[in-house]
């Protein structure tokens, strides 16, 4: 019985030798690795994405602009409380044979104060807290030790930060590295060797901390750049900056693609460069808060001059104009009347040539610059018009140089 159990296991591994075999002849000679000694290695592929790992990381997808919003944010509410001084001590000095040293409670250590510090890299709020608690000072010790002061919270903003309390502006924040003090901590009370006199010898007197400053203070982002573009939705704004600077923002064929401004850098052959502001789309009634409204109205206060960016394709471009500087108005008076040139956009649609010869007409002398940013027609004459704005707004300020450089840091 056990001789005829290993025949038949012998047998069934002959059978399968001979089709492993078989199966090794039909397969081409050059899909076979050999050993030094003849013997076929059946072929293994590490680089299959089965069999291995992936060498290179994929390629990080962009970041949608509705996605992108989570990330600027330009109006912060936020609540500071200073630290609180330290308590002094009410402690004697006392050894062998210096039984009456004396009061050696030392002073409590004074609370740290909270600071708004400009940071060029920082470009919204975003990363701003709703409430900031400064370090409080440590308690006096005896042997006359002062407590430790508590520590400066430093919490960087970006440049064109406006500190406001109920409307009334109390910083306006624009050159890296400049500061304003929040709140101050608390003054460390005083130990019991402060009260020492001639006349109180043994003084049991000490004081407790200070309380820190609290506040609730509103933090605004204001976009600081030379050039606001301002215009409608879907006029070509988005794609008007990607062919005149170096910023991408996204571009798509639906109205409010952009959500939030996007600052690009013109840059001359003599090393000049004049930020441009993709400013959201704005509709009327914005200066009522309808659209985005108002949150982005204000970025249009720090820019020096406007470009109107008019959309061709429109019947009556003119009155694309009458209402965006109505709106300008209508928030702030006298702001669409700041040096600006009207941009006619879309220059290569149907239509565009008839609509430019009336929009010409109807707002003479103006100037209006015809481009097209899908095709970048005529861009160049916008770029050159761009620095003759700014080389004449660096003309009539008087401290130019100055004032200029904090909005290239973007």
């Amino acid at each position: 019985m056990f001789i005829r159990t290993v025949q038949i296991q012998l047998s069934a591994l002959l059978q399968r030798s001979r089709q492993v075999l078989l199966n090794y002849s039909k397969l081409d000679l050059t899909s076979k690795q050999t050993f030094s000694h003849g013997q076929f290695l059946r072929a293994v592929s590490t680089t299959c994405s089965l069999c291995g790992k992936t060498r290179r990381s994929p390629n990080k997808s962009e970041l949608s602009e509705k996605k992108l919003t989570r990330h600027f944010v330009d109006y912060r509410r936020v609540k500071f409380v200073a630290g609180s001084g330290g308590k002094g001590a009410c402690t004697f000095h006392s050894e062998p044979r210096k039984e009456w040293g004396g009061p050696d409670g030392g002073n409590g250590g004074d609370g740290g104060s909270i600071i708004l510090k400009v940071n060029k890299q920082v470009k919204s709020l975003s990363a701003v807290a709703a409430l900031y608690l400064g370090d409080n000072g440590e308690a006096g010790g005896s042997k006359n030790c002062y407590g430790r002061n508590g520590k400066v919270t430093l919490i960087p903003v970006p440049a064109g930060t406006i500190v406001t309390d109920q409307g009334k502006v109390l910083a306006d924040l624009s050159a890296h590295g400049q500061e304003y003090v929040v709140v101050n901590g608390g003054s460390g009370g005083k130990g019991n060797r402060f009260f020492l006199s001639n006349e109180n010898r043994a003084p049991m007197t000490s004081t407790p901390g200070e309380q820190g400053e609290e506040r609730v203070l509103q933090l605004e982002l204001r976009t600081m750049a030379h050039a606001g573009l301002v215009g409608f939705p879907n006029a070509g704004k988005s794609s008007l900056l990607r062919a005149i600077s170096n910023a991408k923002p996204a571009v798509a064929a639906y109205p409010f693609t952009t959500l939030n401004p996007h600052v690009g850098i013109v840059k001359y052959r003599d090393h000049e460069q004049v930020a441009v502001a993709d400013i959201p789309g704005l509709i009327r009634g914005a200066h009522l808060n309808r659209g985005l409204g108002v949150s982005f109205l204000r970025h249009i206060e720090r820019c020096r001059f406007l470009l109107f960016v008019l959309d061709l394709s429109d019947p009556a471009p003119w009155d694309q104009l009458e209402h965006l500087r109505f709106e300008l108005d209508q928030y702030e008076p006298g702001l669409s009347r700041r040096p600006q040139v009207v941009v006619a956009n879309k220059l290569d649609l149907p239509q565009a040539r008839e609509n430019l010869e009336a929009l010409r007409d109807r707002i003479n002398p103006h100037r209006v610059i015809a481009v097209s940013a899908m095709t970048g027609q005529n861009t160049e004459e916008l770029i050159l018009h761009l620095r003759e704005l700014y080389d004449g707004y660096l003309q009539q300020t008087a401290g130019g140089a100055s004032e200029h450089t904090p909005m290239l840091t973007w």
